[in-house]
Formats: structure tokens, sequence, C-alpha cells
């Protein structure tokens, strides 16, 4: 498979990746790494994002994320594995990634992440749930292709 659009090539979308990537380093410790690996990863494949996934798995593995804890993201609410808060954000990125499908993050998963996060690490969580969300729109919509990412090569 190839890309369809190289919009690392066009000078509109490099300037836009820019900003987009500025943003994420302004949430890079806003939550811990374990949340931000869940969100990243969960969002990604509920968006079928091939690259997002490749990337932000290995990327988990790497930095020491258990191989049954990555495997069973996908069936999260079955699996023991996860924390009470691990499972609030994964309830809140599903739900805000999903809104098409209903009103967006109810009000009981809103409040069940209230108990694990205060203000600042909320205001974190949404923004990390918006900001996969396009940038796993970026990579469906010019179908950029999985496989080859390197942990840690993009920074």
């Amino acid at each position: 498979m190839e890309a369809r659009f190289n919009y690392y090539g066009s000078a509109v979308s490099a300037k836009f990746t820019k900003y987009i990537n500025s943003a994420g380093m302004a949430l890079a410790d806003a939550l811990p790494v374990r949340i931000q690996d869940l969100v990243k990863i969960r969002a990604s494949q509920i968006n079928g994002c091939a690259m997002c996934l490749d990337m932000h798995t290995k990327d988990a593995a790497h930095t020491g994320a258990e191989a049954t804890w990555l495997n069973l993201i996908a069936a999260w609410r079955e699996a023991k594995v996860f924390t009470d808060a691990e499972r609030a954000a994964l309830e809140v990125t599903e739900q805000g990634t999903r809104i098409a499908d209903g009103a967006g993050v109810s009000d009981e998963a809103w409040a069940n992440a209230a108990k694990h996060f205060d203000e600042d690490q909320l205001a974190a969580l949404i923004s990390m749930v918006a900001l996969i969300n396009a940038y796993n729109r970026l990579n469906v919509l010019a179908q950029i292709p999985a496989g080859d990412y390197q942990p840690g090569q993009w920074g």
C-alpha cells in the first residue's frame, strides 16, 4: 500500500503538522504515560488508523508496557489488567471518539473520570482524545501505510 498523498510534502500540510505537533507537546507531561498510551491506542483502534497503531503500540512496548496489557486494550471491559483510572480514561476516549454514534461523553463517564483525574488532567484527557482523532483522520485520509515505524522515530 502506498500513501495517496504526502502531507509532509505540502507547504500547507507541513505548516498544519507543525502546529498540531506543538499541541501534542503541550500535553506531553499532563497525564501519566500509560493513560496517554491508552488514549492514543484505543482511539486509533476505533478509527482504523494503522499508522498510529503501529507507532503508539511500539512506543508503549518500548517504554515498558506489558504485552498482555497492550493486547487487551480493545477488550478492556472484560480484561483484569486495567486500573479504575485507566478504565475511566478508556470510556471517555471511546465516547469522545464515537461522538457521531451518540451524544458525546455521558455524564456518568465524565463523573467517573473526575474521580480519578483533577481539572487539569481532565482538560488534558479531552484534548488528547481530540488530538489523536485529528492525527487518525490525517493518516486515514492520506492512507499512510504502517509497519515500518521504529520507536522514538519522530521524537
